[in-house]
């Protein structure tokens, strides 16, 4: 093989790679771009030695015609600065990394025509599966979401969503309705009479979920829901809920839930900027169990969802061409600590 140099300018093209082996493009191709067809030892250590000195990347939308659809799984997420979500990617990248596959997010801020566009944009890169990671609506789809998710799988991508879905792609299930019926009933173990639920806009499937599950969970075991007052699924909302919640005036030993741990924490900084204090003067629960909220003082009450695992299950939803649909939701348990204490 000759001893050239790179382009001087711009990327080496797959042309400057089979120049530099000294073969077909067709056969440059064949072991750069992901064909199934083989290709003698010796030529594929000629190519790959070739695109190794001209510093060579694979064109995905090549690989994507050689093979259908390009080694890539997509993840649409609500709000990146959300640890649910960055722990969820975790698990989706662990599994991709295991099979060779690249993992590319795409933030919604949870407008359900941006996820429209997304879906559109992403389908033009033919990615392999597509895990739809934000919160769905029991309302219509956004129009045309639909129609995007059918032309991507007639596409041969897969379409994979956490939670319950119409239709038939495939779901991961999170049992929200049961981890909060569960949380609801051990604080009123605890002595809890009162509450107040911080929840999303109705009509979002995790938070309605959660409500429902909190309250019958809550009332059943001698408790009352006094108020669910709607805002957003960020710390910010949380933050200002609480503010409202508190001026109005909040009894000593009522306890606030928020239906996600972020929410949660905007309410306990709302508690202490008004001047009452965490715990022992009002009680505050949340749900996920993210990371910071084990760090905080006093720690967060709160229902553990194995987010790791779930995405490291979404991916293998995508992947596996054996998936079992009928397997089980992954467990949920209720971590209490000191931000609800005891009350009896």
């Amino acid at each position: 093989m000759s001893q050239s140099t790179p382009p001087a300018r711009g990327a080496a093209t797959l042309h400057d790679v089979a120049r530099e082996a000294g073969v077909s493009l067709a056969t440059a191709s064949r072991v750069l771009n992901g064909s199934t067809r083989k290709v003698a030892e010796s030529y594929r250590e000629k190519v790959q030695a070739a695109a190794d000195m001209l510093g060579y990347t694979a064109n995905l939308s090549a690989q994507a015609t050689a093979r259908g659809t390009a080694a890539i799984v997509a993840l649409l997420v609500a709000d990146i600065a959300d640890p649910y979500f960055g722990q969820l990617a975790s698990g989706v990248a662990r599994g991709a990394d295991e099979l060779g596959l690249v993992v590319t997010i795409a933030i919604t801020e949870r407008d359900p025509q941006r996820e429209v566009r997304l879906v559109r944009a992403l389908r033009g890169q033919r990615p392999r599966g597509l895990i739809l990671a934000a919160s769905r609506t029991d309302e219509n789809d956004a129009a045309g979401l639909r129609d995007e998710l059918d032309a991507f799988s007639a596409t041969g991508g897969r379409v994979v969503a956490l939670g319950r879905v119409a239709g038939d792609i495939r779901s991961v299930p999170v049992d929200n309705h049961v981890g909060a019926a569960a949380l609801g009933a051990d604080l009123a173990t605890l002595g809890y009479r009162r509450a107040v639920v911080v929840a999303a806009a109705v009509g979002i499937r995790t938070s309605d979920d959660r409500v429902a599950g909190f309250t019958e969970g809550f009332t059943g075991g001698g408790g009352v829901i006094d108020e669910v007052v709607r805002g957003g699924f960020t710390r910010d909302a949380g933050y200002e809920i609480g503010t409202g919640i508190l001026a109005r005036g909040l009894d000593e030993g009522t306890l606030i839930f928020g239906v996600s741990d972020v929410v949660a924490i905007g309410i306990m900084s709302a508690i202490r900027d008004a001047g009452r204090q965490v715990g022992g003067d009002i009680a505050v629960a949340g749900f996920d169990d993210i990371s910071t909220g084990r760090d905080i003082r006093p720690g967060l009450t709160t229902v553990r969802v194995p987010l790791e695992e779930l995405g490291y299950r979404a991916l293998h939803a995508v992947v596996d061409e054996d998936w079992d649909a009928a397997q089980p939701p992954l467990p949920l348990e209720v971590i209490v600590r000191g931000s609800t204490p005891p009350r009896i």
